[in-house]
């Protein structure tokens, strides 16, 4: 059974006698004088005997007067004086006893520094301050804190401490930025005409197309808002401070720059503060700064101007949980002004970008309109001149608006990138902004956290060394289960070496993590702990010590099954100064054994033998030189290294003043790290075969980023490393170059990676982001898309990200890539088809109103074939499946057009045979029959049956033939029933008289069916010659749009 912290900070309480661990005591003889000095001029305590070995204190008390909470607050508050040398007070235990509610009056000083620093909230480099200055310049006590009514004082000036929201926009202003966009005025021009000339089914369509991309476009709005909710969330809601001498609880908002906050394993830190006393204290900052590993804490510790966020050691910050220890710091910020309200700050300071199809389709539209409107007003006035009358020039001149601009092109968008959430919600995608379904389609560049995103954020036993040896342990992750290999060789059992069971076997027992079961199925409940391998494992407690854990639990070494043979009796918990942990175990036949584990050289210091062979040799210079080299060579693979040793002692005694880690047995040592997953290196050899860059951007050091990155295949020969204090030096534009020739960025803040995000999009990269941890939001919601982990994920982090990967797992974003570039080359096919076919519409009109003939087409017409053209068949060719080699097609950057490639001279030329095919077929018809009603119902239906030809040829990007017919079935059912509705509108009765049209025999459906070919043939053939100098000239003003 393992001891609680608060059964580890007080060993044994007996009425009237205490011994606990005090702050700072551990070989430090000062204090231990100065302690039992103090307390032994206190009446109420009866004696005191203070170890600097063991860093105990063993005390008599006053029962009656004095609490064992109280003896133990007075403890650490005496630590935190003797640092600051204030050694001319007397410790008064009476005044934590009489009750009173305020027993300390402290004075309340005009303090300019005060007043200008901590009410405003200065963004003073509070790490490069030591604990007397921080106390100094906060006007503050780092015994008693402050008095109540110099708290709620300050509360007034400085406000709550919770993280603000930035102004909300009204329902009204959300909505009306929603008719914003180009095309959805366009739609809504579209709609208005459509009513004037009678057309309300049209306009009622039209109208709801409009209405339901607003409340999308309203209900995306909120993103920033939910982001910040989030981070709200994160804050602690209440807090234990120390006002005028006592401990109480109070709501975190209402701490304020100059508090005395008492942290313990389990909380939450509610506001950044300076640690002014620490005992085994850590902190888990992996949302915050991206490491793994806890943040050991060192209140005297002193940083410089350039220490990196990670690196601050006598620091805490807001929202990171506290893993172990205690600790007492005074508030330096509060609220906005802290760490995690910076990055709040950079959330909301963030501006909405319009996707790059976004921008293309906005353009697109623009050049559309205004060719329409230009060429509907030269058919107008030209008819006018002729003599045609004004209301009916102005209705032809509107309806061949209506049908030459495509207004469903937007509805097509929108249907498509629909399709494509529903198809990636099957892959573990799930998407939050429609737009971003495209846009991860056109990524040049993925920027990827290294913690739990390439890496499995697991800490793993890699190796382990015994003298002359080194074993590889398989297996990764927190599951128990993989084998252990002697140089490569093939799997030992363990006991086939003593010196490897012995540094297992030290490791499980001188630990206090737990490794737990996270969800089992129902036929594993029945199976002993050590046969549950169909299971989710967890860590409790330090990550390194989980792995050791894992590691001897691999090799039959349980924890819970070795307790029932060794019963622990003392621990030594590490510290800073001792570098060290060490724990005391009895066996049943009575024999002490300590086990020890900790620094290196550290271990090696407390050794005087090693294990070889099974057996206990003498440890000698050589061997010892041996050991350190091989304990660099680990270092090197960015591996983290723990020594192991024991000794068997007769027996054991906790009063003795000498230290117990002395004549040890090292045993081995033991390397681990936080390995990358799988599935990672075949995803960045995909991104490379699709010509997209990969990036590391981490908070973790250089070493242990460049080792993970050279083992998933990111980083290789000529790659740069960038650290987070070269991007401090550096100017926006030092930067951006800066970018192109690195690969790895590590020590970096939130600050870091949001520049990063930047300097790529000036290079005119498409900026793909994926992070889990708070300090990874700023820059996931700049990207031009941000890729939040579903399930290492904050919920700050998948909030401002416009996608969320539910398995973590970095091979799907290699699958939403596929599908976003499906979805990008199904929309070009869809603008293809609109606008060939309506160039060919307004090409026929055009020509016929200059050539001084009737009109091809009356307005109802025009207004049909647009319907059953750009309607059912433009959805289901949207929904073409992807090409085969889609990914192996080099990447397009944002400024390339969606008539790159040559897609504009196809529509140009393709829209040109269109129309002149049709305007022969009219002219021929017309002059041989007269009948100008059967001469514009041909007309109808060769345009039609060609609209259907253009869409199979749209699906193949160079010929007709290269995809199969039926490898899109709904689009074979889309186009029949088009054409059916064709053809009811050619024979009905009822429908004749609403089009205008008359019937057709037989041969004049095979005319038109054969002109319709036509212009496939033609169109095919045309595309074969290369050198066409109009062509080259289309093409070259269409890829500019």
């Amino acid at each position: 059974m393992f001891l609680s912290a608060e059964q580890r900070q007080t060993y044994h309480a007996l009425p009237g006698r205490l011994r606990v661990s005090v702050p700072g005591l551990c070989h430090n003889k000062k204090f231990a004088s100065f302690l039992t000095e103090q307390l032994a001029s206190d009446h109420n305590i009866i004696s005191i005997s203070a170890n600097y070995l063991t860093g105990r204190a063993l005390i008599y008390f006053n029962q009656n007067v004095l609490s064992v909470k109280e003896i133990q607050q007075v403890l650490t508050q005496a630590w935190g004086r003797f640092c600051r040398g204030n050694n001319t007070l007397t410790l008064n235990l009476q005044q934590f006893a009489d009750g009173s509610p305020s027993l300390v009056s402290l004075p309340v000083v005009s303090n300019p520094q005060i007043e200008g620093l901590a009410y405003t909230g200065s963004s003073k480099l509070w790490h490069t301050e030591s604990m007397e200055s921080v106390c100094d310049l906060l006007n503050t006590s780092d015994r008693f804190g402050l008095s109540d009514w110099e708290a709620a004082s300050r509360l007034k000036k400085v406000g709550p401490n919770k993280l603000t929201e930035g102004k909300r926009a009204t329902f009204w202003e959300l909505l009306s930025n929603q008719f914003k966009d180009f095309m959805v005025q366009v739609l809504l021009g579209t709609a208005g005409i459509s009513f004037v000339l009678g057309k309300r089914s049209n306009a009622l369509l039209t109208g709801s197309i409009v209405v339901a991309n607003a409340v999308l476009g309203v209900i995306q709005e909120r993103k920033a808002e939910q982001s910040m909710e989030s981070l709200q969330k994160l804050a602690a809601p209440q807090a234990r401070v120390i006002r005028a001498g006592r401990v109480k609880k109070v709501a975190a908002e209402n701490l304020i720059p100059g508090d005395l906050i008492v942290l313990e394993a389990g909380d939450r830190v509610p506001a950044d503060a300076h640690l002014i006393t620490a005992v085994q204290f850590a902190t888990e900052e992996a949302s915050l700064t991206g490491e793994t590993v806890p943040a050991k804490k060192d209140p005297r510790y002193r940083g410089s101007e350039d220490t990196t966020l990670g690196d601050r050691r006598n620091m805490v910050f807001m929202g990171t949980g506290v893993t172990r220890g205690r600790a007492t710091a005074i508030v330096v910020a509060t609220g906005m002004k802290t760490e995690m309200g910076r990055i709040a700050s950079l959330i909301q300071h963030q501006t909405e970008e319009l996707t790059p199809l976004q921008c293309k389709l906005e353009q697109l539209g623009k050049y559309l309109v205004y060719g329409c409107l230009g060429v509907s007003g030269v058919v107008m006035v030209t008819g006018i001149l002729r003599g045609q009358g004004c209301l009916n020039m102005l209705q032809i001149a509107a309806s061949l608006a209506v049908a030459a601009i495509p207004e469903g092109l937007t509805a097509i968008v929108i249907i498509a990138l629909a399709m494509g959430v529903q198809r990636m919600s099957k892959r573990n995608i799930i998407i939050r902004q429609l737009s971003s379904v495209e846009t991860l389609g056109c990524a040049t560049v993925i920027c990827s956290d290294k913690t739990g995103t390439l890496t499995k954020n697991e800490m793993t036993v890699r190796m382990v060394y015994t003298h002359g040896r080194n074993w590889q342990v398989a297996g990764e992750g927190y599951a128990p289960v993989g084998d252990f290999f002697l140089d490569g060789g093939g799997p030992v059992t363990i006991h086939e070496n003593a010196e490897l069971y012995q540094t297992l076997l030290t490791g499980a027992l001188c630990n206090n993590a737990r490794l737990n079961q996270n969800r089992v199925s129902k036929e594993d409940n029945v199976l002993p702990m050590k046969e549950k391998h169909n299971v989710v494992w967890k860590v409790e407690g330090d990550p390194t010590e989980g792995a050791i854990l894992v590691a001897a639990a691999k090799a039959g070494l349980w924890r819970d099954e070795l307790e029932k043979t060794f019963i622990r009796v003392y621990e030594y918990p590490f510290e800073s100064d001792r570098r060290i942990m060490s724990t005391i175990y009895k066996t049943q036949v009575g024999d002490m054994i300590l086990n020890v584990k900790g620094a290196t050289d550290r271990v090696l210091s407390a050794c005087t033998h090693y294990l070889r062979d099974g057996e206990i040799r003498q440890l000698n210079d050589t061997i010892r030189a041996e050991i350190m080299c091989a304990n660099d060579e680990l270092a090197n693979k960015a591996l983290r290294v723990l020594a192991c040793a024991y000794r068997v002692m007769e027996q054991f005694d906790e009063q003795s003043d000498e230290e117990p880690e002395q004549e040890m047995i090292f045993c081995g040592l033991m390397g681990m790290i936080d390995p990358p997953r799988p599935e990672v290196p075949p995803a960045i050899t995909k991104c490379r075969q699709a010509g997209v860059k990969v990036l590391m951007i981490t908070g973790d050091h250089q070493q242990t980023a460049s080792a993970v990155a050279r083992e998933i295949g990111l980083l290789r020969a000529g790659d740069g490393i960038l650290l987070g204090s070269e991007i401090d030096r550096m100017s926006d534009q030092q930067l951006a170059d800066a970018v192109e020739i690195s690969t790895v960025f590590a020590r970096t803040s939130p600050q870091h990676k949001l520049r990063i995000v930047k300097a790529l999009k000036q290079r005119g990269y498409v900026v793909a982001m994926t992070g889990d941890g708070v300090n990874d939001a700023p820059a996931v919601k700049a990207a031009d898309i941000g890729i939040a982990m579903g399930i290492m994920g904050t919920d700050v982090t998948k909030e401002a990200a416009s996608m969320t990967l539910s398995d973590d797992n970095f091979a799907t974003i290699v699958r939403a890539m596929e599908e976003g570039r499906s979805i990008y080359a199904n929309i070009r096919k869809a603008i293809r088809y609109l606008i060939a076919t309506n160039v060919g519409e307004v090409i026929l009109m055009l020509l016929a109103v200059l050539m001084g003939l009737p009109f091809p087409l009356i307005p109802i017409q025009l207004l049909w074939i647009n319907l059953v053209g750009d309607g059912l068949p433009a959805v289901a060719l949207v929904n073409d499946p992807p090409a085969q080699d889609i990914m192996s097609q080099p990447a397009r950057t944002a400024s390339d057009s969606v008539f790159a490639g040559g897609l504009g001279m196809k529509v140009v030329v393709r829209g040109l045979i269109i129309g002149l095919t049709s305007l022969a077929l009219y002219v021929w018809k017309l002059r041989s029959t007269g009948n100008l009603a059967f001469a514009q119902t041909i007309v109808l239906v060769q345009l039609a049956l060609s609209q259907f030809v253009h869409i199979f040829d749209c699906r193949g990007e160079k010929q007709t033939g290269r995809v199969g017919l039926f490898s899109n079935l709904w689009l074979v059912a889309a186009v029949a029933l088009s054409m059916g509705m064709v053809a009811a509108s050619v024979h009905i009765p009822l429908l004749q008289s609403i089009f205008g049209t008359v019937s057709l025999s037989a041969g004049d459906w095979a005319v038109a069916s054969a002109l319709a070919v036509a212009t496939g043939i033609i169109d095919a053939g045309l595309s074969r010659v290369r050198t066409i100098p109009v062509l080259e000239s289309t093409t070259a003003c269409s890829d500019a749009i």
